[in-house]
């Protein structure tokens, strides 16, 4: 077990466990430091409780009581508990730190951190770095917010090898000295404002990724984001823009044949096979990463004449029929299905709906004009069929779920056809995570084979 750099805490409170929790607590216990644990939803007959009871932790279930708070030091906080749990309220009341498990991993780390973070695409742009780094032969792990608990892979991690970490607003706002190495900020647009209250809150959480870089760091950022633009001008390091609509100095851009880094060209468009205009300025922020931790060109081409994608993330599925079916479940806000609707011209029959968070679907208004129909479910069905019929879109249906969806997209559909799920809302109305909606689709499509 690796030992805690710079952590000069003793009583630590992990509020809520899951797997950032449980990880963070086992660290800290490895380490010499008295854990409390407090998650609401957990029992004491559950496995994870009676392990980290007889590692020694004080476990509090069932409840939220303001007495773990006494006597603590530092609060780690799991990333999906807001700001005003009661909890943090009063841990702020007292003056006590509040980090998220990030903070923790970075304590691990010895070498290199590459950290990416964004409204949309982080996952593909990760992935893609990963890939690259991967295929010149430079040692590299992936973690975060993509599924691998940044600790666990932190425990691991050899001195030499860069770690790759997706990050989100809710990890960022519980970082102190956390600094990587490289910071990749791909794009900031209105989102999560139930958690973070107001669109400030939100751009400083994300900002928060290169806050404590120096000039020896390296800040991967959108040159095309206007919002990026601004907030970059407080960044202390080395500037590394990319753009898709005009060349850029020190950084990626496209130009109508060939993708660059500087004045070096990479690849020709025409190779690249991920579809999407939108992962254009994922490709490009990736390649800027990569190529600025050792990543070679026949390595990144070696990508992306390969990648179509990640899971869930306009995932092409199967053709049946002449019907193509992509899975973009991980679209949960308006902008990622527009990105999605973008990515196609031929007739499309979009599946869609969630969790309804109160925001109106007007913005997918333009993005419409190729949906020949509509299979609408979850809470804001009713939503989205007033917005379709608006765009004047003749066939709309409902369905209790993907699962019915499917079945009804493909019942109304015709050859070349695309059937696309890329429901523009959470998934938490019907699905615990956005994943298990999209295993849903994927099992539905196959079935119709």
């Amino acid at each position: 077990m690796k030992k805690l750099i710079d952590f000069p805490y003793t009583n630590v409170l992990v509020l809520g466990l899951a797997k950032s929790g449980t990880a963070a607590a086992n660290v800290l216990l490895a380490n010499g430091k008295k854990v409390r644990v407090n998650d609401r939803n957990a029992v004491k007959e559950d496995e994870i409780v009676i392990n980290l009871e007889a590692l020694g932790a004080e476990v509090v279930v069932g409840e939220h009581p303001l007495e773990v708070l006494d006597k603590i030091e530092i609060v780690v906080k799991n990333p999906g508990i807001p700001y005003d749990n009661p909890i943090i309220v009063e841990a702020e009341r007292r003056n006590i730190p509040i980090i998220t498990e990030i903070e923790i991993a970075y304590s691990l780390v010895e070498g290199p951190i590459i950290g990416i973070t964004g409204s949309n695409g982080k996952t593909t742009t990760t992935t893609l770095i990963t890939e690259m780094l991967a295929q010149s032969n430079q040692p590299v792990k992936v973690a975060g917010n993509i599924g691998i608990v940044a600790i666990e892979a932190a425990q691991s991690l050899e001195k030499e090898e860069s770690l790759v970490l997706e990050l989100s607003s809710f990890q960022l706002q519980g970082i102190v000295k956390f600094r990587p190495k490289i910071a990749v900020l791909l794009n900031i647009f209105e989102a999560h404002l139930d958690y973070h209250k107001t669109m400030d809150n939100y751009v400083k959480a994300k900002c928060n990724i290169f806050k404590q870089q120096t000039a020896d760091d390296y800040l991967v950022y959108n040159a095309d984001d206007p919002v990026i633009v601004e907030a970059v001008k407080e960044a202390t390091s080395k500037l590394v823009p990319f753009s898709t609509r005009r060349k850029v100095e020190n950084g990626a851009w496209i130009d109508n044949t060939s993708i660059y880094f500087k004045d070096e060209k990479v690849i020709d468009r025409n190779e690249v096979v991920l579809v999407g205009s939108h992962n254009i300025e994922n490709i490009l922020a990736a390649i800027a990463a990569a190529k600025l931790d050792g990543a070679t060109n026949e390595g990144i081409r070696n990508v992306l004449i390969t990648f179509t994608g990640v899971k869930h993330r306009l995932q092409y599925i199967n053709t049946i029929n002449g019907r193509l079916f992509y899975n973009d479940s991980k679209a949960t806000n308006i902008l990622a299905t527009q990105k999605a609707l973008a990515a196609f011209t031929q007739p499309t029959i979009l599946l869609a709906g969630g969790l309804d968070r109160g925001n109106e679907f007007t913005d997918l208004l333009p993005y419409l004009s190729h949906v020949k129909a509509m299979v609408l479910f979850g809470q804001t069905k009713e939503k989205l069929s007033a917005l379709g019929k608006q765009a004047g879109i003749k066939t709309i249906e409902i369905a209790q779920n993907v699962e019915e969806a499917a079945k009804k997209a493909y019942a109304i559909s015709d050859e070349n056809d695309v059937i696309l799920l890329s429901p523009s809302c959470a998934s938490w109305d019907q699905y615990r995570t956005f994943e298990e909606r999209g295993d849903m689709f994927i099992q539905a499509v196959h079935r119709l084979v």
